[in-house]
């Protein structure tokens, strides 16, 4: 059984979520900063939903976390709907919230040692 908004996708045997649309984009939008790592350059990138077909890349978004903001600009999708095939190294899908971003981007939140995960808007 699926809820609005995603569908059980699998991979080898294990059941995963695939999310169709991230929640709506606001100034205080709550999302998960994970840390990734970029070509020099890059700065982040977003769940399937917010990355909205390519309308957002190479554009410049707002971090807010740790009581510091960043500018960074979106560079790729982390593709909540697809995932567990070679195109994607067989990882699991991205939640519908996650802000994929560069240690570069950490380190401007005051993070010099990037966590799993951390809340941000």
């Amino acid at each position: 059984m699926s809820e609005p908004g995603f569908e059980p996708g699998t991979s080898n045997g294990k059941l995963y979520i695939t999310y169709k649309c991230s929640p709506p984009v606001s100034s205080h939008t709550k999302a998960k900063l994970t840390v990734n790592s970029f070509v020099p350059g890059g700065n982040g990138a977003l769940s399937t939903g917010w990355f909205n077909k390519k309308s957002r890349c190479l554009k410049h978004t707002i971090i807010h976390g740790n009581e510091k903001s960043v500018k960074a600009k979106v560079v790729d999708e982390c593709d909540s709907s697809m995932g567990c095939d070679s195109g994607y190294d067989y990882q699991p899908p991205c939640p519908n919230n996650i802000v994929d971003a560069s240690k570069a981007v950490w380190n401007a939140l005051g993070v010099s040692d990037p966590v799993r995960e951390m809340d941000i808007y």
